[in-house]
């Protein structure tokens, strides 16, 4: 198919403004010639300036263009595509096309040009922000694919994030009510307040409580509504069904029956009444939470710590939390205000596997209505074995154990590959990847 002279023009407009980001991401001293080019495309097309320009946030451009905000959303989730003749389907060189590209180079070039040096309050949540649209654009909402993923997308974006919070002045900002207050919490600016919580006191401190609290709630609220989506069916047939008109199992009774049948009266005479069976679990089941708080852990014990919470909160079910380093801690007290546990957790240091087990297995009192959730990457080094036959007598009691690598948000998480086997052998194996795993294994033990 050959295309049309001005959708020729349109490809080259829209390839001018894909060279200029590349340039823009990649080389510092990015050629004149193509802003020169692309700032008459995207005058062409009747859309503003400020979309070349990376210090001016998309927040500032909606202001002044709120109708560019719907052309944003979902932006990258699909393309415009026309017919050709072998009914192929291949990109549409047309204005609508250059425009996309427009907007596309807006927000990548926000997000992934995300310079060196200091970074203020302002520039972090300027940089927050032009990444909640970036996850708008692929369809998801403002700080979803940060939360979610260690790996692809999600992950490059948390670490980018992870990052402008390292080269922040943190304590300073802190310290001025009025720049705390720009700040969005995010993990990786939990992780950090939960470092250095230490060192804070008075202002910062209490600065520092008020968004450590702000992403407890924000988190609390996420994983409450996956609990509650997450459907399980197990029915527990140790109990009787009720015997209720709801319940009755019209088809079973007619068949059971059958031989009560009366020719001559044309009748079936029926002896017994047969239910469905419909009820859970009644006897209350105990979830025990051991959590590795050293270093590499962060993501993994804040969610897990919020997840306990939620689940402390359900009827029947008996939550207990230990923290560990190289001294096991029972956190049982709080469990159900996880902004109370991530204050007392101290992260960092070594860590003692043998050492919380021995706090966590006097806690399991009936071993077939157990569960224990163990979050770490199982670098035990010289611990390792006794720690792994600790586990393997609670698997042998018939307590249902979970092991737990990474339960995301930032950045690749490495599990012990002898553990890793070693569970596996044992049927246990590691849950990593995406809390959901984890609320519907715990979902579907404890109710």
């Amino acid at each position: 198919m050959t295309l049309h002279h001005h959708d020729r023009a349109d490809e080259n407009r829209r390839q001018v403004l894909y060279w200029r980001l590349l340039a823009r991401l990649f080389d510092p001293t990015e050629q004149p010639t193509l802003e020169a080019a692309s700032l008459a495309v995207v005058e062409d097309l009747g859309l503003p300036a400020a979309l070349l320009d990376p210090t001016v946030s998309v927040d500032t451009v909606l202001q002044r263009h709120p109708s560019l905000a719907a052309e944003l959303r979902g932006l990258l989730t699909t393309a415009e595509h026309v017919p050709v003749a072998d009914d192929t389907a291949t990109p549409k060189p047309g204005p609508a096309e250059v425009r996309r590209a427009a907007l596309v180079s807006k927000v990548l070039l926000n997000v992934f040009a995300a310079g060196t040096g200091p970074v203020s309050a302002s520039q972090l949540a300027r940089w927050q922000s032009d990444a909640g649209w970036f996850e708008q654009a692929l369809g998801a909402e403002p700080g979803e694919l940060r939360r979610q993923g260690a790996t692809g997308l999600g992950g490059a974006l948390a670490a980018l994030e992870g990052d402008l919070v390292r080269r922040m002045h943190l304590r300073e900002v802190l310290a001025d009510p009025a720049l705390a207050s720009r700040l969005t919490p995010s993990m990786s600016l939990i992780e950090q307040l939960l470092r250095d919580k230490a060192n804070l006191s008075g202002v910062a401190l209490a600065n520092a409580k008020a968004l450590i609290r702000r992403f407890v709630d924000e988190v609390a609220e996420v994983l409450r509504t996956q609990v509650e989506q997450t459907s399980v069916g197990t029915i527990d047939r140790s109990v009787p069904p009720k015997r209720v008109f709801r319940n009755l199992d019209l088809d079973r009774t007619i068949w059971q029956n059958l031989t009560n049948w009366s020719p001559e009266d044309q009748r079936l005479y029926v002896d017994r009444l047969y239910y469905r069976r419909t009820a859970r679990r009644t006897t209350p089941a105990r979830l025990i939470v051991v959590v590795d708080q050293s270093g590499s852990m962060v993501d993994s014990m804040v969610n897990c710590t919020i997840l306990a919470s939620i689940f402390a909160g359900l009827p029947k079910v008996d939550v207990h939390l230990i923290a560990y380093d190289t001294r096991a801690l029972d956190l049982t007290p709080w469990v159900r205000d996880p902004f109370e546990v991530l204050l007392r957790t101290k992260l960092g240091g070594g860590n003692d596997g043998p050492v919380a087990m021995a706090m966590a297995r006097p806690k399991i009192a009936e071993p077939r209505n157990t569960v224990m959730v163990w979050i770490s990457d199982f670098y035990e080094f010289d611990r390792s074995q006794p720690l792994l036959d600790g586990i393997e007598a609670v698997h042998r009691s018939g307590v249902r154990f979970i092991p737990v690598g990474s339960v995301n948000s930032s950045g690749q998480q490495s599990v012990n590959p002898w553990f890793r086997q070693r569970f596996k052998d044992l049927g246990t194996p590691v849950i990593s990847g995406h809390i959901r795993k984890l609320v519907f294994e715990l979902k579907s033990f404890l109710t």
